[in-house]
């Protein structure tokens, strides 16, 4: 338990301490989709983030991080595109399905995770909202390639 307050204090030092150019630093809110849950998003450049997120579905929860790169979109303030890429690890419930297959009983997964959106920041109030497709492909636990990652993200700009 120390170790991860440590290593939780160390990255939150290194964040405080990065400079940026972006519109926010910090971000977080609600992920809504088939893969629901919580997200952080922290820029460590100016064009260059982190996101968290922990997501629940089929009866379990993972968890993911990324690294994505963001650059505005000319000719539309306040809104940007990024790309990036990650991993998760989690655990399935009961309740998983695949097509007509049910696969009974808990096991862990572990897998890879691209995403490609959009994101507006409102320039008024300390909102953001965006629009992501991330697929992902789970390499343990269960081999299957998921693309209904699309979501909407809400998150309040700290």
């Amino acid at each position: 338990m120390k170790l991860r307050i440590t290593l939780f204090s160390i990255l939150l030092s290194v964040f405080a301490i990065t400079g940026y150019t972006q519109n926010y630093s910090t971000a977080a809110g609600l992920r809504l989709g088939y893969f629901t849950g919580a997200t952080i998003k922290h820029f460590i450049t100016g064009t260059n983030a982190v996101e968290g997120m922990a997501s629940v579905r089929w009866g379990g929860f993972a968890v993911t991080g990324l690294y994505e790169w963001q650059k505005p979109i000319r000719g539309a303030a306040n809104l940007d595109y990024f790309l990036g890429l990650g991993g998760h690890i989690g655990v399935w419930g009961d309740h998983y399905y695949w097509y007509e297959e049910n696969r009974n009983g808990s096991f862990a997964i572990i897998g890879i995770d691209f995403i490609a959106g959009l994101e507006y920041t409102f320039p008024q109030i300390p909102f953001n909202v965006g629009l992501d497709w991330k697929p992902a492909f789970n390499l343990v636990g269960d081999s299957h390639w998921w693309g209904d990652g699309v979501a909407l993200s809400i998150r309040y700009i700290f």
